[in-house]
């Protein structure tokens, strides 16, 4: 079963629905890196991260493992790494795993750009929790932990992130 991701903000998945935040450009068909859009297509997901200090692992059909402080995401095109889990401290630009928000104790590792990385075609897209204030992401999907924990129970190993582009 898929998750599908609107433009307005709505994710449906298994005949409910679910406010989201998206990212701060909205849904974006050509997605650029830093450009703040939440690529439009269908992608799978490949595994689930979560912190073992704020949470148990989340029950779900995909790969679980656990994350911790010198967990990083290469975001620098120009990089090898690009796009791919890294070990801090590194050398290249990186997004830190391990946050002193609550935004990435749940996340869900989103195939996109990543077979192989593409330099520059976006980097670090996730499902993930949502802010406190329901503000936009920098590019990824964002669920508040009850709804993520509920999506993730019920997902079947090829669900798939469908997020469709405005019309």
């Amino acid at each position: 079963m898929d998750i599908h991701v609107f433009p307005d903000g709505r994710v449906r998945f298994a005949g409910h629905t679910y406010p989201a935040s998206l990212g701060r450009a909205g849904i974006v068909t050509d997605k650029r890196e830093g450009d703040g859009g939440t690529p439009a297509g269908s992608w799978p997901l490949r595994r689930v991260l979560y912190r073992p200090d704020r949470m148990l692992a989340p029950a779900c059909a995909l790969p679980v493992s656990a994350i911790g402080p010198n967990d990083g995401w290469c975001d620098d095109p120009g990089d090898p790494a690009y796009n791919r889990p890294v070990t801090l401290p590194f050398p290249a630009s990186h997004e830190r795993m391990w946050r002193d928000d609550h935004l990435y104790d749940v996340v869900v590792v989103v195939g996109h750009n990543d077979a192989p990385p593409v330099p520059g075609a976006g980097s670090a897209i996730f499902m993930h929790l949502r802010p406190e204030d329901g503000g936009p992401t920098a590019g990824c999907v964002a669920l508040a932990l009850p709804d993520l924990l509920t999506v993730l129970a019920g997902l079947s190993p090829d669900g798939r992130l469908v997020v469709h582009p405005a019309e």
